[in-house]
């Protein structure tokens, strides 16, 4: 099964320093180094979007945009968004607040059959209420 990748998971591995990983940090990078090698990691360009939002070092956004060259985006499609809102207002109903893009992620997700993998807790209060599987290492 493929995997969409969530920024908090890209976030351990392009801007911090492996030694300062925690252990549950470095089994997370350990599966990311995984998934790439076996060619699993699926990317949107909302969350390429925000990995690189933020950077204000010239020199270390174009590195690190050249890293993430090596993944096409997936496309998202008027389907994606529709089923986005829907998810969002899912969750609103039930009392659960999110971020437009989270619910974005799990949409493409869905209509594409992928886990993922993230570290935000978050995603596991959505879960409760939009059948996604989060990818756990």
């Amino acid at each position: 099964m493929k995997v969409l990748i969530d920024t908090s998971i890209w976030s351990i591995a392009f801007r911090r320093k492996r030694d300062s990983l925690s252990s549950e940090d470095k089994l997370i990078l350990d599966k990311l180094i995984e998934l790439i090698n076996e060619v699993r990691v699926v990317m949107i360009g909302p969350i390429r979007q925000e990995i690189l939002s933020g950077i204000a070092d010239e020199k270390q956004f174009q590195l690190l945009k050249e890293k993430l060259s090596a993944f096409v985006d997936l496309p998202i499609t008027t389907e994606d968004y529709e089923l986005a809102a829907e998810f969002f207002n899912l969750c609103r109903n039930k009392g659960i607040q999110g971020s437009h893009i989270d619910f974005l992620i799990f949409a493409v997700a869905y209509q594409n059959q992928l886990s993922i993998l993230t570290a935000d807790k978050d995603f596991e209060k959505y879960s409760q209420y939009i059948k996604i599987d989060l990818y756990n290492p």
